[in-house]
């Protein structure tokens, strides 16, 4: 639960805006799925499928992804304000 927790945790106004990032995203990309799959098939049932299917995986996916790359950002952050500076000699 506390894995989740990491995941979920302060979505709100002054927490960070993966989730809402992620919802528009969803959006869009539900969007586009739709219409391409539509133009290529001419179907209005079989483009609401692919687009229903492949969207969802990918927006699960990319929510993830956001908050591992966060991880990664913040760590790296982290690491470079630990990593004492080098000073050019003679100085």
């Amino acid at each position: 639960m506390s894995t989740m927790k990491l995941f979920v945790h302060n979505h709100g106004m002054q927490g960070d805006q993966s989730l809402l990032k992620t919802i528009t995203f969803a959006i869009t990309h539900f969007t586009v799925a739709f219409t391409v799959a539509y133009v290529l098939t001419g179907d209005i049932l079989i483009g609401s499928l692919i687009a229903m299917v492949e969207p969802a995986i990918n927006t699960v996916a990319y929510f993830f992804h956001e908050k591992v790359w966060a991880r990664h950002q913040k760590n790296t952050t982290a690491r470079q304000s630990v990593t004492p500076q080098k000073t050019p000699q003679g100085a």
